[in-house]
């Protein structure tokens, strides 16, 4: 009997607990219920990143699109955000935003306004599709500048080539004197020919305009031939005075005066004292003075003397016959 009463009073002293127990949840959730708590309107540690610059942001969104909603963030047409839009965000989150800049490049003649969201000037031009950038265009700014906000890219296109071209080598002029040949005699008695040079270049071109030629290599492929000029020598003179000469100042021109040659003949002047001597055309009469037998223009006169003697003394006139 006494075992039986133990019993069952075990068994209500566990009834009871299970009672409290039930109790206390249903009174818990009758609690929560009652103040409506949503778990998503939970604040939420955002970090974001916009043009390089990043911001720890707390937020109740649940998408990208409803964060940058919240934190009044304007996306342009260029503008893009990763994750997507439609992406939930959590706590943690990263939202990154790349800003795409307008920027404008030249070509030749033509100009381009894009949108590019390249660091790089080279990332944005070979972006563009539009303009093929060789290895050795050159572009203003340099390839690896930043690109910035209304940036004026040129490109110019750079073209390098070998090229081979046939130079001609001018043939020299030789003079030389016969003295069978009279002294009016003047001919040409080899004929020059000239040479040829292969010549191999290192050119540039700037958008189709030659800006530098650099020769690389250079052979002859053909020598020049000299031209040989013979001048007569040989004077056939007639009858000789000797005496003074003198010259006419500079105004009076080419003017070469004698008593006993007749005008448009030839005379050989030479001066004794220094052996040089001179061929001219008389032109005029005189000169008036016994002991001078020629005048001569002054460009003759200083060719046997010295202008400042005024006078040489010592002088030979022939008449030339040939």
């Amino acid at each position: 009997m006494k075992t039986y009463f133990k019993k069952n009073k075990n068994t209500q002293k566990l009834l009871f607990i299970l009672a409290v127990f039930f109790f206390c949840i249903n009174f818990s959730f009758a609690n929560a219920k009652e103040n409506d708590f949503d778990f998503e309107k939970v604040s939420k540690r955002v970090v974001l990143q916009d043009e390089g610059m990043k911001f720890e942001v707390s937020s109740v969104a649940q998408t990208v699109q409803e964060f940058l909603e919240e934190q009044k963030i304007t996306l342009k047409a260029n503008d893009i955000v990763f994750p997507v839009k439609n992406e939930k965000i959590f706590s943690g989150t990263q939202i990154i935003i790349v800003r795409a800049k307008k920027i404008i490049i030249k070509e030749g003649g033509k100009t381009d306004e894009i949108y590019t969201l390249q660091r790089t000037v080279e990332q944005a031009i070979w972006e563009d599709k539009k303009i093929e950038l060789g290895q050795d265009d050159i572009t203003v700014p340099a390839r690896n500048s930043l690109v910035k906000e209304g940036m004026k890219i040129t490109v110019t296109h750079v073209l390098i080539r070998e090229e081979m071209k046939n130079i001609d080598i001018d043939f020299k002029t030789v003079s030389n004197e016969d003295d069978k040949l009279g002294w009016r005699i003047k001919k040409v008695t080899q004929k020059g020919e000239v040479g040829i040079k292969e010549v191999k270049y290192k050119v540039v071109y700037n958008d189709g305009k030659e800006i530098s030629r650099k020769v690389l290599e250079s052979n002859v492929i053909k020598e020049p031939i000299n031209e040989i000029v013979t001048q007569g020598t040989y004077v056939k003179v007639g009858k000789a005075s000797r005496g003074d000469a003198s010259y006419y100042a500079s105004g009076w021109g080419a003017l070469n005066a004698s008593r006993s040659i007749p005008r448009g003949g030839y005379a050989k002047v030479t001066n004794i004292d220094n052996g040089k001597s001179v061929i001219v055309k008389i032109n005029d009469y005189g000169p008036q003075s016994p002991q001078r037998i020629i005048d001569l223009d002054y460009v003759s006169f200083s060719k046997i003397a010295d202008l400042g003697q005024g006078i040489a003394h010592n002088v030979k006139v022939e008449q030339v016959l040939n």
